[in-house]
């Protein structure tokens, strides 16, 4: 029993300083249920900052933010520093911006407007622009 001992000793204290060395320098982990909003919104971060960084990557964004002064891979770089909030933010608001052409729906209700209150107008006979009120 004694030799056991014997021989055991540098083992016991080989293997105690080697769990010591694994063990000590790192922290235990924290585990914590996280809300199914919380991933959704992760995701969602995720793939806005894709699709963001797809439409910098394009040339003619990239001569706009020349032809404005701005380095494009300055505005890249200012880009990955925003959060996922800010990001989804930016989106919804590109994302609600016209798709470019004219807004047809505008010019046709100022038009009904201008049209209402002429009609009006000549009716009560401030003015005359229309013939047939009389």
């Amino acid at each position: 029993m004694k030799l056991l001992r014997q021989k055991a000793k540098p083992v016991s204290v080989f293997m105690t300083i080697l769990m010591l060395l694994l063990a000590v320098p790192y922290q235990s982990a924290f585990a914590a249920m996280i809300d199914t909003e919380a991933v959704i919104d992760m995701a969602r971060g995720q793939e806005v900052r894709d699709y963001l960084n797809r439409i910098m990557a394009r040339e003619d964004v990239q001569a706009v933010f020349t032809s404005y002064g701005i380095n494009p891979l300055e505005a890249k770089a200012r880009l990955d520093t925003l959060s996922d909030a800010e990001i989804v933010r930016l989106y919804d608001q590109i994302e609600q911006l016209p798709a470019g052409g004219s807004d047809l729906g505008t010019a046709f209700i100022a038009v009904g407007v201008i049209f209402i209150v002429l009609f009006i107008t000549d009716i009560l006979g401030y003015t005359d622009v229309f013939s047939f009120t009389r």
